[in-house]
Protein backbone atom coordinates (compact mmCIF):
# COMPACT_ATOMS: atom_id res chain seq x y z
CA UNK A 1 0.00 0.00 0.00
CA UNK A 2 2.55 2.62 1.01
CA UNK A 3 5.24 1.57 -2.50
CA UNK A 4 1.93 2.41 -4.77
CA UNK A 5 0.74 5.57 -2.33
CA UNK A 6 1.89 7.79 -4.98
CA UNK A 7 0.18 6.44 -8.04
CA UNK A 8 -2.84 8.46 -7.47
CA UNK A 9 -4.15 4.98 -5.89
CA UNK A 10 -8.30 4.89 -4.10
CA UNK A 11 -7.78 2.52 -0.74
CA UNK A 12 -10.83 1.31 0.30
CA UNK A 13 -11.02 0.07 3.61
CA UNK A 14 -14.11 -2.53 3.19
CA UNK A 15 -14.40 -5.79 5.64
CA UNK A 16 -17.97 -6.79 4.35
CA UNK A 17 -19.31 -6.78 7.28
CA UNK A 18 -17.03 -9.56 8.58
CA UNK A 19 -14.48 -9.55 11.57
CA UNK A 20 -12.96 -6.02 11.50
CA UNK A 21 -10.29 -6.19 14.57
CA UNK A 22 -7.33 -6.10 12.19
CA UNK A 23 -8.60 -3.88 9.95
CA UNK A 24 -9.00 -1.05 13.10
CA UNK A 25 -5.82 -2.64 14.04
CA UNK A 26 -3.88 -1.54 11.18
CA UNK A 27 -5.43 1.79 10.42
CA UNK A 28 -3.48 3.83 13.12
CA UNK A 29 -0.62 2.37 11.39
CA UNK A 30 -1.53 3.39 7.94
CA UNK A 31 -1.94 6.91 9.28
CA UNK A 32 1.09 7.32 11.13
CA UNK A 33 3.27 5.58 8.11
CA UNK A 34 1.72 8.18 5.25
CA UNK A 35 2.08 11.26 7.85
CA UNK A 36 6.02 10.50 8.23
CA UNK A 37 5.99 9.99 4.55
CA UNK A 38 4.97 13.68 4.17
CA UNK A 39 1.17 13.12 3.21
CA UNK A 40 -1.85 15.14 4.55
CA UNK A 41 -5.09 13.61 5.28
CA UNK A 42 -8.01 15.46 4.45
CA UNK A 43 -11.35 15.12 3.92
CA UNK A 44 -12.52 14.93 -0.37
CA UNK A 45 -14.60 18.05 -0.01
CA UNK A 46 -10.83 20.07 0.70
CA UNK A 47 -9.17 17.93 -1.73
CA UNK A 48 -11.67 19.26 -4.50
CA UNK A 49 -12.01 22.75 -3.18
CA UNK A 50 -15.75 22.58 -2.25
CA UNK A 51 -17.65 22.98 0.90
CA UNK A 52 -19.20 20.06 2.63
CA UNK A 53 -22.56 21.57 2.27
CA UNK A 54 -22.00 21.62 -1.49
CA UNK A 55 -20.19 17.83 -1.07
CA UNK A 56 -23.31 16.37 0.94
CA UNK A 57 -26.36 18.36 0.50
CA UNK A 58 -29.07 18.34 2.44
CA UNK A 59 -31.30 15.42 1.38
CA UNK A 60 -35.06 15.75 0.11
CA UNK A 61 -37.95 14.51 2.21
CA UNK A 62 -37.74 11.82 -0.73
CA UNK A 63 -34.28 11.46 -0.57
CA UNK A 64 -34.47 10.73 3.35
CA UNK A 65 -37.25 8.44 3.08
CA UNK A 66 -34.94 6.25 0.43
CA UNK A 67 -31.98 6.55 3.03
CA UNK A 68 -33.99 4.94 5.92
CA UNK A 69 -35.31 2.25 3.56
CA UNK A 70 -31.83 1.51 2.47
CA UNK A 71 -30.57 1.55 6.12
CA UNK A 72 -33.98 -0.60 7.18
CA UNK A 73 -32.74 -3.26 4.11
CA UNK A 74 -29.05 -3.30 5.73
CA UNK A 75 -30.52 -3.79 9.15
CA UNK A 76 -32.38 -6.45 8.22
CA UNK A 77 -30.18 -8.37 6.38
CA UNK A 78 -27.50 -7.93 9.79
CA UNK A 79 -29.83 -9.25 11.96
CA UNK A 80 -31.01 -12.08 9.34
CA UNK A 81 -27.43 -13.15 9.37
CA UNK A 82 -27.04 -12.51 12.85
CA UNK A 83 -30.48 -15.13 13.60
CA UNK A 84 -29.31 -17.94 10.38
CA UNK A 85 -26.15 -18.19 12.15
CA UNK A 86 -27.28 -18.81 15.54
CA UNK A 87 -30.17 -20.50 14.55
CA UNK A 88 -27.80 -22.64 12.34
CA UNK A 89 -24.58 -23.52 14.52
CA UNK A 90 -27.20 -23.95 17.62
CA UNK A 91 -29.54 -26.37 15.69
CA UNK A 92 -25.51 -28.43 14.33
CA UNK A 93 -24.67 -28.39 17.81
CA UNK A 94 -27.72 -29.00 19.55
CA UNK A 95 -28.58 -32.31 16.76
CA UNK A 96 -24.95 -33.17 16.77
CA UNK A 97 -24.89 -33.26 20.78
CA UNK A 98 -28.25 -35.44 21.11
CA UNK A 99 -26.57 -37.69 18.45
CA UNK A 100 -23.74 -38.74 20.55
CA UNK A 101 -25.52 -38.91 23.93
CA UNK A 102 -27.96 -40.97 22.28
CA UNK A 103 -24.63 -43.17 20.85
CA UNK A 104 -22.96 -42.89 24.58
CA UNK A 105 -26.09 -44.11 26.41
CA UNK A 106 -27.22 -47.05 23.70
CA UNK A 107 -23.62 -48.46 23.80
CA UNK A 108 -23.29 -48.78 27.86
CA UNK A 109 -27.19 -50.27 27.40
CA UNK A 110 -25.42 -52.77 25.18
CA UNK A 111 -22.98 -53.00 28.05
CA UNK A 112 -25.23 -54.03 31.31
CA UNK A 113 -25.88 -57.09 32.30
CA UNK A 114 -29.25 -58.85 30.94
CA UNK A 115 -30.84 -59.60 34.20
CA UNK A 116 -33.95 -60.47 32.75
CA UNK A 117 -34.90 -64.14 32.76
CA UNK A 118 -38.32 -66.12 31.95
CA UNK A 119 -39.73 -67.59 35.10
CA UNK A 120 -40.58 -71.13 35.76
CA UNK A 121 -43.11 -72.01 35.27
CA UNK A 122 -43.39 -69.59 31.78
CA UNK A 123 -46.47 -67.39 32.27
CA UNK A 124 -49.41 -67.75 30.26
CA UNK A 125 -49.79 -64.90 27.70
CA UNK A 126 -52.42 -63.72 25.65
CA UNK A 127 -51.72 -62.31 22.31
CA UNK A 128 -53.85 -59.53 21.08
CA UNK A 129 -53.93 -58.53 17.29
CA UNK A 130 -56.33 -56.03 15.83
CA UNK A 131 -57.12 -56.77 12.11
CA UNK A 132 -58.86 -54.09 9.51
CA UNK A 133 -58.91 -54.80 5.89
CA UNK A 134 -55.96 -56.92 5.88
CA UNK A 135 -55.86 -59.80 3.65
CA UNK A 136 -53.02 -59.85 2.01
CA UNK A 137 -51.30 -60.79 5.37
CA UNK A 138 -53.11 -61.67 8.15
CA UNK A 139 -52.75 -65.41 7.44
CA UNK A 140 -49.16 -65.17 8.12
CA UNK A 141 -49.25 -62.90 10.75
CA UNK A 142 -51.22 -65.90 13.02
CA UNK A 143 -49.37 -68.54 11.86
CA UNK A 144 -46.00 -67.18 13.18
CA UNK A 145 -47.56 -66.35 16.24
CA UNK A 146 -48.28 -70.05 16.59
CA UNK A 147 -44.86 -70.59 15.89
CA UNK A 148 -43.73 -69.17 19.02
CA UNK A 149 -41.55 -71.46 21.31
CA UNK A 150 -43.74 -70.53 24.10
CA UNK A 151 -46.32 -72.89 24.08
CA UNK A 152 -48.87 -71.59 26.50
CA UNK A 153 -50.03 -68.82 24.71
CA UNK A 154 -53.23 -67.56 23.71
CA UNK A 155 -54.51 -65.60 20.37
CA UNK A 156 -57.58 -63.31 20.39
CA UNK A 157 -57.47 -61.86 16.55
CA UNK A 158 -60.25 -58.96 16.39
CA UNK A 159 -61.73 -58.55 12.74
CA UNK A 160 -62.77 -54.60 12.98
CA UNK A 161 -65.51 -54.42 10.27
CA UNK A 162 -62.58 -55.49 7.31
CA UNK A 163 -64.53 -54.68 3.90
CA UNK A 164 -62.17 -57.38 2.38
CA UNK A 165 -61.72 -60.97 3.17
CA UNK A 166 -59.86 -60.83 6.25
CA UNK A 167 -62.60 -62.20 8.26
CA UNK A 168 -63.26 -65.21 5.65
CA UNK A 169 -59.49 -65.72 5.87
CA UNK A 170 -59.57 -66.19 9.47
CA UNK A 171 -62.43 -68.33 9.53
CA UNK A 172 -60.73 -70.38 7.08
CA UNK A 173 -57.45 -70.95 8.35
CA UNK A 174 -58.04 -70.68 12.66
CA UNK A 175 -61.23 -71.62 13.17
CA UNK A 176 -60.46 -74.99 14.71
CA UNK A 177 -57.33 -74.08 16.32
CA UNK A 178 -57.66 -74.01 19.31
CA UNK A 179 -55.45 -71.39 20.98
CA UNK A 180 -56.71 -68.79 18.46
CA UNK A 181 -60.09 -66.66 18.88
CA UNK A 182 -61.70 -64.62 16.32
CA UNK A 183 -64.01 -62.07 16.94
CA UNK A 184 -65.73 -60.28 14.35
CA UNK A 185 -67.39 -56.39 14.74
CA UNK A 186 -68.62 -53.53 13.16
CA UNK A 187 -65.80 -51.18 12.31
CA UNK A 188 -65.12 -49.00 15.85
CA UNK A 189 -61.29 -48.56 15.52
CA UNK A 190 -58.24 -50.04 16.50
CA UNK A 191 -58.65 -48.68 20.11
CA UNK A 192 -61.85 -50.44 20.37
CA UNK A 193 -60.81 -53.60 19.04
CA UNK A 194 -57.89 -53.48 21.58
CA UNK A 195 -60.18 -52.92 24.15
CA UNK A 196 -62.23 -55.74 23.18
CA UNK A 197 -59.48 -58.28 23.13
CA UNK A 198 -58.04 -56.87 26.08
CA UNK A 199 -61.38 -57.99 27.90
CA UNK A 200 -61.54 -60.92 26.74
CA UNK A 201 -57.48 -62.18 28.13
CA UNK A 202 -57.44 -63.62 30.98
CA UNK A 203 -53.63 -63.35 31.61
CA UNK A 204 -51.20 -61.06 33.34
CA UNK A 205 -49.45 -60.65 30.44
CA UNK A 206 -50.84 -59.65 27.00
CA UNK A 207 -49.06 -58.86 23.80
CA UNK A 208 -50.15 -56.77 20.96
CA UNK A 209 -48.42 -57.17 17.44
CA UNK A 210 -49.88 -55.60 14.45
CA UNK A 211 -51.74 -57.40 11.91
CA UNK A 212 -49.21 -56.74 9.06
CA UNK A 213 -46.42 -58.26 11.34
CA UNK A 214 -44.32 -61.32 11.57
CA UNK A 215 -42.79 -62.43 14.53
CA UNK A 216 -39.80 -64.29 15.42
CA UNK A 217 -40.27 -67.99 17.21
CA UNK A 218 -38.59 -66.70 20.07
CA UNK A 219 -40.04 -62.75 20.05
CA UNK A 220 -42.78 -63.29 22.53
CA UNK A 221 -40.71 -65.46 25.41
CA UNK A 222 -38.23 -62.55 25.06
CA UNK A 223 -40.02 -59.72 26.21
CA UNK A 224 -41.63 -62.56 28.79
CA UNK A 225 -39.11 -62.77 30.59
CA UNK A 226 -38.69 -59.11 31.50
CA UNK A 227 -42.28 -59.04 33.77
CA UNK A 228 -40.07 -61.42 36.35
CA UNK A 229 -39.24 -57.50 37.48
CA UNK A 230 -41.99 -56.66 39.20
CA UNK A 231 -41.48 -52.90 38.08
CA UNK A 232 -42.34 -53.43 34.45
CA UNK A 233 -45.19 -52.20 33.23
CA UNK A 234 -44.28 -52.60 29.30
CA UNK A 235 -41.72 -54.07 26.92
CA UNK A 236 -40.96 -52.85 23.43
CA UNK A 237 -39.76 -55.11 20.99
CA UNK A 238 -37.10 -54.52 17.84
CA UNK A 239 -39.74 -54.05 15.37
CA UNK A 240 -37.69 -53.93 11.69
CA UNK A 241 -38.62 -53.19 8.23
CA UNK A 242 -39.63 -56.88 6.51
CA UNK A 243 -39.95 -55.94 2.49
CA UNK A 244 -36.78 -54.13 1.66
CA UNK A 245 -37.16 -54.51 -2.43
CA UNK A 246 -37.67 -51.21 -3.55
CA UNK A 247 -35.23 -47.98 -2.19
CA UNK A 248 -37.94 -46.05 -0.61
CA UNK A 249 -38.49 -49.35 1.88
CA UNK A 250 -34.62 -49.63 2.43
CA UNK A 251 -34.73 -46.42 3.94
CA UNK A 252 -37.28 -47.23 6.49
CA UNK A 253 -35.32 -50.28 7.11
CA UNK A 254 -32.30 -47.92 7.96
CA UNK A 255 -34.46 -45.31 9.81
CA UNK A 256 -35.93 -48.20 11.86
CA UNK A 257 -32.13 -49.07 12.86
CA UNK A 258 -30.28 -45.93 13.60
CA UNK A 259 -33.43 -43.75 14.48
CA UNK A 260 -36.20 -45.51 16.77
CA UNK A 261 -34.52 -48.47 18.04
CA UNK A 262 -31.41 -46.42 18.70
CA UNK A 263 -33.62 -44.07 20.32
CA UNK A 264 -35.07 -47.02 22.65
CA UNK A 265 -31.87 -48.45 23.19
CA UNK A 266 -30.54 -44.86 24.96
CA UNK A 267 -34.05 -44.70 27.09
CA UNK A 268 -34.08 -48.09 28.21
CA UNK A 269 -31.44 -46.95 30.06
CA UNK A 270 -33.04 -43.82 31.37
CA UNK A 271 -36.66 -45.35 31.81
CA UNK A 272 -37.60 -42.85 29.72
CA UNK A 273 -39.49 -44.68 26.15
CA UNK A 274 -42.22 -43.14 25.27
CA UNK A 275 -43.53 -45.18 22.65
CA UNK A 276 -43.81 -49.17 22.75
CA UNK A 277 -44.77 -50.01 19.11
CA UNK A 278 -48.19 -51.32 18.08
CA UNK A 279 -46.04 -53.57 15.68
CA UNK A 280 -44.56 -55.38 18.64
CA UNK A 281 -45.05 -54.91 22.79
CA UNK A 282 -45.64 -56.54 25.76
CA UNK A 283 -48.13 -55.10 28.64
CA UNK A 284 -48.57 -55.96 32.22
CA UNK A 285 -52.25 -56.04 32.40
CA UNK A 286 -53.15 -54.54 35.66
CA UNK A 287 -50.61 -51.35 34.32
CA UNK A 288 -52.63 -50.75 31.78
CA UNK A 289 -56.22 -51.26 33.84
CA UNK A 290 -54.39 -48.50 36.65
CA UNK A 291 -53.50 -46.15 33.29
CA UNK A 292 -56.94 -46.40 31.85
CA UNK A 293 -57.24 -48.77 29.36
CA UNK A 294 -56.65 -48.03 25.52
CA UNK A 295 -58.13 -44.89 24.69
CA UNK A 296 -59.38 -43.01 21.50
CA UNK A 297 -58.20 -39.99 22.59
CA UNK A 298 -55.05 -39.67 20.12
CA UNK A 299 -54.53 -41.68 17.27
CA UNK A 300 -50.99 -42.87 18.32
CA UNK A 301 -52.38 -44.93 20.88
CA UNK A 302 -49.67 -46.94 21.61
CA UNK A 303 -47.71 -43.49 22.69
CA UNK A 304 -50.32 -42.53 24.45
CA UNK A 305 -50.67 -45.78 26.71
CA UNK A 306 -46.73 -45.52 26.96
CA UNK A 307 -46.62 -41.98 28.28
CA UNK A 308 -49.69 -43.08 30.78
CA UNK A 309 -48.57 -46.25 32.09
CA UNK A 310 -45.18 -44.98 32.67
CA UNK A 311 -46.14 -41.30 34.44
CA UNK A 312 -47.42 -44.02 37.16
CA UNK A 313 -44.29 -44.97 37.80
CA UNK A 314 -43.87 -48.04 36.09
CA UNK A 315 -40.53 -49.05 34.45
CA UNK A 316 -40.63 -49.43 30.30
CA UNK A 317 -38.26 -51.66 29.14
CA UNK A 318 -37.01 -52.41 25.53
CA UNK A 319 -35.89 -56.24 24.25
CA UNK A 320 -33.62 -55.77 21.44
CA UNK A 321 -33.71 -60.08 20.78
CA UNK A 322 -37.92 -59.76 20.60
CA UNK A 323 -37.65 -59.19 16.71
CA UNK A 324 -40.72 -58.69 14.32
CA UNK A 325 -41.21 -57.98 11.09
CA UNK A 326 -43.41 -55.36 9.71
CA UNK A 327 -44.61 -54.44 6.10
CA UNK A 328 -43.10 -50.55 5.61
CA UNK A 329 -45.29 -48.06 2.69
CA UNK A 330 -43.92 -49.13 -0.55
CA UNK A 331 -45.09 -44.90 -1.99
CA UNK A 332 -44.33 -42.01 -0.44
CA UNK A 333 -48.13 -41.39 -0.48
CA UNK A 334 -48.43 -44.15 1.88
CA UNK A 335 -45.56 -43.07 3.73
CA UNK A 336 -46.57 -39.88 4.39
CA UNK A 337 -49.97 -40.61 5.53
CA UNK A 338 -48.61 -43.02 7.50
CA UNK A 339 -46.58 -40.37 9.12
CA UNK A 340 -48.73 -37.85 9.63
CA UNK A 341 -51.00 -40.27 12.14
CA UNK A 342 -47.65 -41.22 14.36
CA UNK A 343 -46.56 -37.41 14.54
CA UNK A 344 -50.21 -36.04 14.66
CA UNK A 345 -50.34 -38.76 17.72
CA UNK A 346 -47.64 -37.56 18.98
CA UNK A 347 -48.17 -34.24 19.24
CA UNK A 348 -51.91 -35.05 20.63
CA UNK A 349 -50.16 -37.27 23.28
CA UNK A 350 -47.42 -34.46 24.03
CA UNK A 351 -50.48 -32.20 24.85
CA UNK A 352 -52.29 -34.61 26.57
CA UNK A 353 -49.41 -35.27 29.02
CA UNK A 354 -48.16 -32.01 28.85
CA UNK A 355 -48.80 -31.79 32.82
CA UNK A 356 -45.72 -34.07 33.16
CA UNK A 357 -43.26 -31.53 31.18
CA UNK A 358 -40.49 -30.54 33.72
CA UNK A 359 -41.82 -32.04 37.14
CA UNK A 360 -39.74 -33.49 39.29
CA UNK A 361 -42.48 -36.12 40.14
CA UNK A 362 -42.50 -37.53 36.90
CA UNK A 363 -38.46 -37.87 36.54
CA UNK A 364 -37.14 -38.42 33.25
CA UNK A 365 -40.73 -39.01 31.50
CA UNK A 366 -40.96 -34.77 32.18
CA UNK A 367 -37.09 -33.93 31.90
CA UNK A 368 -36.15 -35.95 29.25
CA UNK A 369 -38.66 -37.32 27.02
CA UNK A 370 -41.41 -35.05 26.93
CA UNK A 371 -38.69 -32.08 26.26
CA UNK A 372 -36.86 -34.24 23.89
CA UNK A 373 -40.43 -34.43 21.67
CA UNK A 374 -40.89 -30.53 22.10
CA UNK A 375 -37.37 -29.40 21.12
CA UNK A 376 -36.44 -32.06 18.85
CA UNK A 377 -40.01 -33.10 17.35
CA UNK A 378 -41.68 -29.89 16.98
CA UNK A 379 -39.70 -26.83 17.33
CA UNK A 380 -36.60 -27.28 15.49
CA UNK A 381 -38.33 -29.65 13.03
CA UNK A 382 -40.77 -26.09 12.41
CA UNK A 383 -37.78 -23.98 12.23
CA UNK A 384 -35.63 -26.32 10.00
CA UNK A 385 -37.03 -25.71 6.48
CA UNK A 386 -37.27 -21.69 7.18
CA UNK A 387 -33.31 -21.66 8.06
CA UNK A 388 -32.76 -24.24 5.17
CA UNK A 389 -34.34 -22.11 2.43
CA UNK A 390 -32.45 -18.54 4.27
CA UNK A 391 -29.32 -20.30 4.32
CA UNK A 392 -29.06 -22.25 1.16
CA UNK A 393 -30.12 -19.11 -0.66
CA UNK A 394 -27.60 -17.21 0.83
CA UNK A 395 -25.32 -19.34 -0.09
CA UNK A 396 -25.78 -19.38 -3.73
CA UNK A 397 -25.99 -15.66 -3.48
CA UNK A 398 -22.39 -15.86 -1.97
CA UNK A 399 -21.24 -17.84 -4.94
CA UNK A 400 -23.02 -15.87 -7.92
CA UNK A 401 -20.90 -12.77 -6.38
CA UNK A 402 -17.91 -14.85 -6.89
CA UNK A 403 -18.60 -15.13 -10.26
CA UNK A 404 -19.66 -11.17 -10.58
CA UNK A 405 -22.91 -12.80 -11.37
CA UNK A 406 -24.95 -10.80 -9.10
CA UNK A 407 -24.44 -7.58 -6.85
CA UNK A 408 -27.34 -8.44 -4.56
CA UNK A 409 -25.91 -8.04 -0.94
CA UNK A 410 -24.74 -11.19 1.07
CA UNK A 411 -25.51 -12.39 4.21
CA UNK A 412 -22.53 -14.34 4.37
CA UNK A 413 -18.63 -13.46 3.88
CA UNK A 414 -16.02 -16.07 2.77
CA UNK A 415 -15.23 -17.01 6.62
CA UNK A 416 -18.92 -17.41 7.57
CA UNK A 417 -19.09 -19.95 4.51
CA UNK A 418 -16.41 -21.48 5.38
CA UNK A 419 -17.17 -21.91 9.44
CA UNK A 420 -20.88 -23.23 8.27
CA UNK A 421 -19.84 -25.99 5.68
CA UNK A 422 -16.99 -26.85 8.80
CA UNK A 423 -19.87 -27.52 11.54
CA UNK A 424 -22.08 -28.92 8.43
CA UNK A 425 -19.63 -31.83 7.45
CA UNK A 426 -19.04 -32.08 11.26
CA UNK A 427 -22.54 -33.02 11.59
CA UNK A 428 -22.41 -35.05 8.69
CA UNK A 429 -19.55 -37.28 10.16
CA UNK A 430 -21.05 -37.51 13.67
CA UNK A 431 -24.62 -38.42 12.24
CA UNK A 432 -22.28 -41.53 10.08
CA UNK A 433 -20.51 -42.24 13.07
CA UNK A 434 -23.93 -42.75 14.97
CA UNK A 435 -25.19 -44.80 12.32
CA UNK A 436 -22.47 -47.23 12.18
CA UNK A 437 -22.93 -47.46 16.12
CA UNK A 438 -26.40 -48.40 15.60
CA UNK A 439 -25.22 -51.14 13.05
CA UNK A 440 -22.69 -52.16 15.19
CA UNK A 441 -25.57 -52.80 18.19
CA UNK A 442 -27.97 -54.72 15.93
CA UNK A 443 -27.41 -58.65 15.20
CA UNK A 444 -26.45 -59.43 12.01
CA UNK A 445 -28.03 -56.33 9.97
CA UNK A 446 -27.44 -55.72 6.25
CA UNK A 447 -24.63 -53.22 6.12
CA UNK A 448 -25.56 -52.00 2.54
CA UNK A 449 -28.55 -50.16 4.00
CA UNK A 450 -26.01 -47.63 4.99
CA UNK A 451 -24.55 -46.61 1.77
CA UNK A 452 -27.27 -43.77 0.69
CA UNK A 453 -27.52 -42.31 4.56
CA UNK A 454 -27.04 -38.94 3.02
CA UNK A 455 -29.41 -38.99 0.62
CA UNK A 456 -31.69 -40.90 2.83
CA UNK A 457 -31.54 -38.15 5.22
CA UNK A 458 -32.02 -35.64 3.35
CA UNK A 459 -35.23 -37.17 1.57
CA UNK A 460 -36.58 -37.99 4.93
CA UNK A 461 -36.21 -34.20 6.30
CA UNK A 462 -38.02 -32.73 3.63
CA UNK A 463 -40.40 -35.33 4.03
CA UNK A 464 -40.48 -34.27 7.31
CA UNK A 465 -40.96 -31.18 7.08
CA UNK A 466 -44.60 -32.18 4.92
CA UNK A 467 -45.77 -33.97 7.47
CA UNK A 468 -45.28 -32.24 10.53
CA UNK A 469 -46.45 -29.13 8.90
CA UNK A 470 -49.58 -30.40 7.81
CA UNK A 471 -50.00 -32.14 11.22
CA UNK A 472 -49.66 -28.67 12.96
CA UNK A 473 -51.81 -26.97 10.53
CA UNK A 474 -54.62 -29.86 11.52
CA UNK A 475 -53.73 -29.42 15.81
CA UNK A 476 -54.42 -25.84 15.15
CA UNK A 477 -57.81 -26.14 13.06
CA UNK A 478 -59.20 -28.09 15.96
CA UNK A 479 -60.19 -30.65 13.08
CA UNK A 480 -61.00 -34.00 14.21
CA UNK A 481 -58.18 -36.63 12.83
CA UNK A 482 -59.33 -40.50 13.32
CA UNK A 483 -57.96 -43.68 12.64
CA UNK A 484 -60.02 -44.35 9.67
CA UNK A 485 -58.93 -41.46 7.98
CA UNK A 486 -55.55 -41.75 8.11
CA UNK A 487 -54.94 -45.52 8.00
CA UNK A 488 -52.65 -46.34 5.25
CA UNK A 489 -52.92 -49.05 2.42
CA UNK A 490 -51.30 -52.40 3.08
CA UNK A 491 -48.45 -52.82 1.01
CA UNK A 492 -47.76 -56.28 -0.31
CA UNK A 493 -45.49 -58.74 0.81
CA UNK A 494 -42.44 -59.43 -1.39
CA UNK A 495 -40.16 -62.64 -1.82
CA UNK A 496 -37.18 -60.14 -1.00
CA UNK A 497 -37.81 -59.54 2.39
CA UNK A 498 -35.49 -60.95 5.18
CA UNK A 499 -36.28 -64.51 6.68
CA UNK A 500 -39.53 -65.04 8.38
CA UNK A 501 -39.83 -67.24 11.15
CA UNK A 502 -40.81 -71.19 10.49
CA UNK A 503 -44.88 -71.68 10.13
CA UNK A 504 -46.60 -73.54 12.54
CA UNK A 505 -48.87 -76.52 11.99
CA UNK A 506 -52.20 -75.04 11.45
CA UNK A 507 -55.49 -77.31 12.29
CA UNK A 508 -58.94 -77.51 10.11
CA UNK A 509 -59.10 -75.27 6.83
Amino acid sequence: MLRQAGNGNIILLHDGGGDRTQTIEALPQIIDALRNKGYQLVSVSDLIRKTRAEVMPLLSPEERFEARADGFIFTLFQWSRFFIGTIFFLGIVMVSGRAVIIGLLALIEKLRPDHAAMPNPPPTVTVLIPAHNEESVIVQTVTSVLASDLKDLRIIVVNDGSADRTGELLDENFSRQPRVRIIHQVNRGKAAALNLAMSLADTDIVVTIDADTEIEPDAVSKLVRHFSDPKVGAVAGNVKVGNRSRWLTRWQALEYITSQNMEKRAFDLLNCITVVPGALGAWRKKAIEAAGGITADTVAEDADLTIAIRRLGWRISYDEEAIAWTEAPETAGQLIRQRFRWTFGTLQSFWKHGDTLLRPKYGTLGWIALPNIFVFQLILPLVSPIIDLMFFGSLLLWGLAQFRVTRLPQLWTSADVEKSLLFFLGFLLIDILTCMVAFVLERKEDWTLLIPVLLQRFYYRQLMYVVLIRSVKEAVSGRPVGWRGVEPEAPQRTSKAPPKPATAPVEGN
